[in-house]
């Protein structure tokens, strides 16, 4: 027995997309026209007519025992009566047609979301006839489905879809099996204006701070503040959608992570050049009142100096030089004295190129790497999620 499907008619798929934590797990629901067909040589008669039957006779007639492949929830529509179409050709060939709602599981990959591109299947199978009993084709090939290219989605479009004629093997034999097959691309103009724009917008405000002086405290903190918290509401928002999926890092995470470091670094900048221009502040007031004791001390130093170097001077003759009076500990004395000198002058100096001389100066390169840099991460994210 031969199974032609000749019309495959897709109604509507309704994306409202339930989720499944345990997997990449998606489901969608589709009204679908099933229209199978198939030759029945005890039902020929004379003639070129064709008869529509009742639909009640169809428990009178064999049919075949299809059933749809990963269903979660299917019914057949009963208003006004039961949507059933049963037609009988001369040559002993039966239409029946079927209007079904269902609701299928779509394995999704979600690591480039929202700018993703899924794949999902609809397939039909013989549940107790198998490939020697009954043998399933598509009628027209592609041409077979009808409805899709009318179809309108709101997050979605379809790219393109195509059938395939496959089987199964269980462990009671090998089952035919019809597949369509439909690729969707995720709809990005929505998330661009929904979460893209925001959060490039509010990486800018955080920037108008470097124009703000130093001693401005409450507005560039208020600036900063301001805006973390509004990147942290704006990534809340956007894993809301999908919540069930947030153990996997997806696309508008790691950019909306990287609009919250800018952010963040932005904030810190402030924090370290406030701090070193509080430091330089704090420096200059001892060192002015400190000024006229060196000077002073400098002072009795050099008069210290001139004295003894003429005393010396004085003596030098009646001096006489032995091995017995040179003191050993006395010249281990100040060869780690030296030694300490020379490793705090070594600290001073490594210390030196770590710590700010112009606080300002801060503000002015952040004016330029803040921009440049987030302008840099922008062309690889997208580089790498559009045609990688």
């Amino acid at each position: 027995i031969y199974l032609d499907l000749s019309s495959y008619t897709i109604l509507q798929i309704i994306d409202q997309i339930k989720q499944d934590f345990i997997l990449h797990r998606l489901d969608y629901t589709a009204t679908i026209y099933l229209r199978q067909r198939w030759t029945d040589p005890r039902l020929v008669f004379h003639g070129n007519k064709s008869f529509t039957l009742d639909a009640r006779l169809v428990e009178l007639l064999w049919v075949p025992d299809t059933y749809i492949v990963g269903s979660k929830k299917s019914y057949l529509h009963d208003v006004t009566v039961g949507n059933r179409l049963i037609r009988l050709f001369s040559n002993g060939t039966i239409l029946y047609a079927l209007r079904i709602t269902t609701t299928v599981a779509c394995n999704m990959d979600l690591s480039k979301y929202p700018m993703d591109t899924q794949t999902c299947r609809l397939q039909l199978e013989s549940w107790g006839y198998d490939e020697n009993d009954i043998i399933f084709t598509w009628l027209r090939g592609n041409d077979s489905v009808h409805g899709i290219e009318k179809l309108r989605l709101s997050q979605y479009t379809v790219e393109r879809y195509y059938t395939l004629v496959s089987k199964t093997q269980q462990e009671t034999g090998s089952y035919p099996r019809l597949i369509f097959q439909f690729e969707l691309r995720r709809n990005v103009l929505y998330f661009i204006l929904e979460t893209y724009v925001p959060s490039t917008l509010l990486v800018m405000l955080s920037w108008v701070s470097f124009w703000i002086t130093l001693d401005s405290v409450p507005a560039r903190t208020c600036i900063g503040v301001t805006t973390v918290l509004s990147m942290t509401t704006l990534m809340i928002g956007s894993r809301s959608s999908l919540s069930k999926t947030n153990c996997f890092i997806k696309a508008i995470d790691v950019y909306l992570g990287i609009c919250f470091s800018f952010i963040f670094g932005a904030l810190v900048e402030y924090a370290v050049a406030h701090y070193s221009s509080s430091q330089k502040c704090a420096a200059k007031t001892p060192q002015e009142g400190s000024s006229k004791e060196l000077t002073k001390d400098m002072e009795e130093v050099n008069i210290a100096n001139i004295l003894t170097s003429y005393r010396q001077k004085i003596s030098f003759t009646s001096i006489e030089i032995s091995s017995d009076n040179v003191n050993c500990n006395d010249l281990t004395m100040k060869t780690h004295e030296k030694i300490k000198r020379v490793l705090r002058n070594k600290m001073h100096r490594i210390t030196g190129y770590f710590t700010i001389q112009n606080p300002s100066n801060v503000d002015h390169y952040s004016k330029l790497l803040f921009p440049l840099f987030f302008m840099l991460a922008n062309m690889f994210y997208w580089a790498y999620y559009l045609y990688f």
